[in-house]
């Protein structure tokens, strides 16, 4: 099996993102949705809490709260996922996405019938190397429905930090202060994340077109 090639240590930050295999839906309903959004949380700890429902089970006091990773942001479509965010311990992205993807898999393949595989492989990560570069993933990754232009009964299966941002969700998981602190408030941020989307459109736009110009 090939090593991945982006090397995740602590102290950096990472894109990371994954998609249901054979491109398919990996939330069919509010429910998943807020599933893997718990698994986000209940997974992120050093000591391995077994699964969710043995969790339940614990006191506060006897829950590990020593997280494996850092939130930067995030997103959740239909099909597929983004995280940034940057590991906290030795390999504690590699262990969290494990755990994440294994704990998510077990509940959605039981729910709904079925066995095997759920996401397209190992999740894909890239380094973001550069802060210019952290700020515009922030809000590709924030906005990142809007920038696939999803609408109707898909746009209620999507989940992100983007309230979090906006000071909207109170009770958030993220660590915004790397972004928000670059900015005088949060709707200077907001104004700067809606101006990268526009820009993020006119690209993916422009690569249709020189698409459809080769494809003539």
């Amino acid at each position: 099996m090939p090593s991945r090639k982006v090397n995740l240590v602590e102290g950096e930050y990472y894109h990371l993102f994954n998609r249901g295999v054979d491109k398919r839906d990996i939330f069919m309903d509010k429910e998943d949705v807020e599933r893997f959004h718990q698994c986000m949380i209940e997974f992120n700890t050093k000591v391995p809490i077994g699964s969710i429902y043995e969790n339940s089970f614990l006191k506060e006091k006897e829950k590990e709260d020593t997280p494996l990773v850092s939130f930067i942001s995030y997103c959740l479509n239909p099909n597929h996922y983004h995280h940034i965010m940057t590991p906290l311990v030795e390999k504690g992205i590699e262990s969290f996405m494990q755990r994440l993807g294994t704990g998510y898999t077990l509940y959605f393949n039981n729910k709904y019938k079925r066995s095997g595989s759920l996401f397209q492989g190992k999740f894909k990560a890239s380094h973001i190397d550069s802060n210019e570069y952290l700020l515009h993933v922030s809000a590709y990754v924030n906005l990142n429905d809007k920038t696939h232009q999803l609408g109707g009964s898909s746009s209620k299966l999507v989940r992100s930090s983007w309230d979090e941002y906006r000071g909207i969700e109170k009770m958030g998981i993220c660590n915004k202060d790397i972004i928000l602190n670059q900015f005088k408030n949060s709707k200077e941020y907001e104004q700067f994340a809606l101006s990268s989307l526009i820009d993020i459109q006119e690209r993916k736009k422009d690569q249709r077109e020189l698409q459809d110009l080769l494809i003539d």
